[in-house]
């Protein structure tokens, strides 16, 4: 929750960014792909070096870089010393998710799915607090308003550091012995670099998806049935919720029903509520947008220790690769489904993007795992 709601207040202090520096709207999306970039293409590397070689104190590092970052956007005098503290924010980021995800499954007792579940729902609580928090903390203040978040931070640092002395004392901030095996026992080697390769085009038709709500649901909800902008606010808080709900259960469902199952239900059960979505009226839309939060957001648990599962003793790195890709996913399908509103119109965006949730049918590509998988705390 603290680290993600930090990583929230940067786009929530752009209006403040862009007036008090004249920037333009090119230079605020610079701003964001500097950001992007160290949140996303290093998590991958950072979980597969840490698979190898445990760093038990990276978390309050973490933290650190976080509130490092904060402080530098906070009191930046220039562009270019921006661009440094989105990267710093954005390399807290990209070293919490995979060493945390790790401590969540380790912490779980074998209950993986519920583990990830409350994991993530941290990280969406505390993005949905992001920009509550700079409405009232940091719009009155001004840019230095961020530096009041390095409080948070510290206290995020006493955390990770009380979870890293647990996570050494344990014994699992050993070097791990080299493997053989570097796969689920019942699948071939081809078998798992299909799957690999499913589950992330499952992950771009969910998070292109998420990234037409998230992004333009308030310009639709506006446009389509003349709402004002703090009553189609309050709608996407609402979806928001049912996001997080989601989130909540889909991880202990997969514990007792199966991964996969989850993934099948998930992605695809949601086609029929995404293809009405577009012609129904105002409390339809309200209703059916709860419906598709809640069940679309119940696959990223179940996906992520699936695949924590097909390729055993790769935490970090397999944690690292998902959450840096819905980072990535999220802001390239923002700026295409962008240009295509401009280009075609708000509504269309909504009509195409209604059959993504397609894509669910590779679900049956991926392998039987779990008849004997147990209750595998590798």
């Amino acid at each position: 929750m603290v680290n993600d709601m930090m990583q929230a207040l940067l786009p929530a202090v752009y209006p403040i960014l862009r007036g008090g520096f004249d920037l333009s709207f090119a230079q605020v999306g610079v701003l964001t792909l500097v950001y992007q970039i160290t949140a996303s293409i290093l998590q991958p590397l950072i979980g597969f070096y840490t698979d190898k070689r445990p760093q038990p104190y990276s978390l309050p590092f973490a933290m650190l870089a976080s509130m490092a970052g904060l402080l530098t956007l906070a009191f930046a005098p220039s562009y270019d010393v921006l661009l440094v503290g989105a990267a710093m924010l954005g390399l807290g980021s990209s070293i919490f998710h995979p060493e945390s995800s790790r401590i969540a499954r380790l912490s779980s007792g074998g209950a993986h799915g519920l583990a990830q579940s409350v994991f993530q729902v941290g990280g969406n609580f505390g993005s949905a607090l992001g920009p509550l928090l700079a409405a009232y903390v940091v719009l009155p203040r001004g840019q230095t308003g961020l530096a009041w978040f390095a409080i948070a931070a510290l206290g995020g640092m006493v955390i990770m550091t009380g979870l890293s002395q647990w996570y050494r004392g344990n014994g699992h901030a050993r070097r791990p012995e080299k493997r053989t095996v570097t796969r689920h026992p019942s699948v071939t080697t081809g078998q798992v670099r299909l799957a690999m390769t499913v589950l992330v085009v499952l992950i771009f038709s969910k998070y292109i998806y998420l990234a037409s709500i998230t992004n333009y649901y308030t310009f639709y909800l506006m446009h389509r049935f003349g709402l004002t902008t703090q009553s189609a606010q309050l709608c996407q808080f609402i979806f928001f919720a049912a996001v997080a709900t989601g989130t909540v259960i889909g991880g202990p469902i997969g514990d007792r029903i199966g991964r996969k199952k989850v993934i099948w239900a998930s992605i695809l059960g949601v086609l029929p509520f995404t293809l009405e979505l577009p012609y129904v009226g105002f409390s339809a839309t309200v209703a059916l947008s709860i419906v598709i939060g809640i069940v679309i957001s119940s696959a990223f648990p179940a996906i992520v220790v699936y695949a924590q599962e097909l390729v055993p003793g790769r935490t970090g790195m397999i944690s690292g690769m998902f959450f840096g890709l819905i980072f990535g996913v999220g802001g390239i399908g923002a700026a295409v489904l962008g240009s295509l509103a401009d280009a075609s119109g708000i509504e269309f965006v909504y009509r195409l993007c209604s059959f993504l949730p397609l894509i669910g049918l590779l679900t049956a590509l991926l392998p039987n795992i779990e008849r004997n998988s147990g209750n595998q705390t590798s």
